[in-house]
């Protein structure tokens, strides 16, 4: 079985993409130079947005995930794993974590990837507040 969903976010002046162990895109629109984790802001979805198939396969014991970013022209592709202990019930955030950490805001745990993983590349488009990107998520059971 396999579900996807999409989301639209921009860039921002203060991405730094230094976090090692996270990720986060947030409908916020703004971040301080504190939130190293954050690639992505004025989404158009968080947690609680997702569609609801997506987020039953995210709950679902084995579930895979594919997290593809594309930004620019380039694509950054993060694997990680669901969780049936997975809320998705935040709001306002996606949070993806190389750790076994469970929150509202958790998305997937288990990454290959972190903010500090993406391509420099693709960091350096993001600090244009006119940068659009596109996070596809895509789980398989």
């Amino acid at each position: 079985m396999k579900a996807e969903d999409r989301v639209h976010f921009f860039g921002h002046r203060a991405i730094t993409a230094r976090h090692g162990t996270t990720f986060e895109i947030t409908k916020d629109e703004w971040l301080t130079p504190r939130g190293d984790c954050i690639v992505g802001v004025k989404a158009d979805k968080a947690c609680a947005d997702l569609d609801e198939r997506l987020k039953e396969l995210l709950r679902t014991e084995g579930c895979r995930v594919e997290l593809e970013f594309l930004v620019g022209g380039e694509r950054f592709v993060v694997r990680a794993r669901g969780s049936p202990r997975l809320t998705l019930r935040d709001r306002r955030d996606m949070v993806v974590r190389k750790s076994s950490f469970v929150c509202d805001r958790t998305l997937a745990i288990g990454a290959d990837g972190a903010a500090s993983d993406f391509p420099r590349s693709i960091v350096s488009k993001l600090r244009d507040e006119k940068a659009k990107g596109l996070l596809v998520v895509r789980a398989y059971v």
